[in-house]
């Protein structure tokens, strides 16, 4: 069961750096704006953890791209996803295709801010060379956080669409990452789309999107505020190409659920992937 919110505190030290990675993610991607200093801040805090990570995965020999991904898939489940219920009483009644075009902009502009963050930094550090040395930890930090925001806006465009993805928290949590990692929509007719979503293909492809990814921020190093301009947009543009892509896939898969169904989920529990 994940900590509840209102007990979480992102900024202290945690024995455990998983469980702070998780916390700090779950944080990001909570709903409701956040402050954009209280985001940096929490961007800072989690490049420092995820730093002290891939310091380790160097040391024991582990690919940068191998290691992204086993620290994606141990946090998915911290992703709190919302139930219909919940997702209509936080978008002011909206249903349906307007539900649905509203979850798309917040999530563009959740990845737009990320992205904006991390290219001021990377635009800070360029007329700083001293400084470039950290700027990697922070640059898989907004990797990270944009791919749980992705994922967070795929698996609840499933819940608009009354895509229901069967299996414990922690396998739907593994056959949305997988969805996330092909760029696509889960078929729920097909018997392997849960089954065979932590198989060594969708690691593969998992490891390969994530570094696409990255690949995309480390654009983002330039003077002034090029980065952070080229940081915001190219995250927009990323999010909203899922979710068109997405959107085409489940329409038609399922009739589109019109209004909020069943009891809304209590604040500190969001639905989270591991309950």
């Amino acid at each position: 069961m994940a900590v509840p919110e209102k007990d979480r505190q992102p900024g202290s030290e945690v024995a455990d750096p998983e469980r702070e990675v998780g916390e700090l993610v779950g944080r990001l991607t909570t709903s409701g704006e956040l402050e954009p200093a209280e985001r940096r801040r929490l961007l800072g805090r989690l490049a420092h953890t995820l730093s002290a990570g891939a310091k380790r995965a160097r040391a024991s020999g582990a690919g940068r791209g191998r290691w992204l991904a086993d620290v994606f898939l141990n946090i998915a489940p911290r992703i709190p996803i919302r139930d219909l219920h919940t997702l209509a009483e936080h978008h002011h009644g909206l249903t349906g295709e307007e539900l649905a075009d509203d979850l798309v902009r917040t999530a563009q502009k959740a990845t737009m801010a990320v992205g904006a963050i991390g290219g001021a930094l990377a635009a800070a550090e360029f007329a700083a060379p001293p400084l470039l040395l950290s700027a990697p930890a922070q640059l898989v930090a907004e990797t990270i956080v944009v791919a749980a925001v992705e994922v967070k806006l795929l698996a609840e465009l499933h819940e608009v669409y009354g895509v229901r993805v069967e299996g414990s928290g922690a396998q739907r949590a593994a056959a949305f990452t997988a969805a996330w990692a092909r760029q696509r929509g889960i078929d729920p007719l097909a018997p392997t789309s849960v089954s065979l979503a932590l198989g060594a293909a969708t690691k593969t492809a998992l490891r390969n999107r994530l570094m696409r990814t990255l690949g995309r921020h480390l654009t983002t190093f330039g003077p002034f505020l090029t980065g952070a301009v080229a940081g915001g947009a190219l995250n927009r543009m990323a999010t909203k190409k899922l979710g068109e892509a997405v959107r085409n896939d489940l329409r038609g898969k399922h009739p589109l659920v019109r209004g909020p169904r069943g009891p809304s989920v209590e604040s500190d529990s969001r639905g989270e992937l591991d309950r």
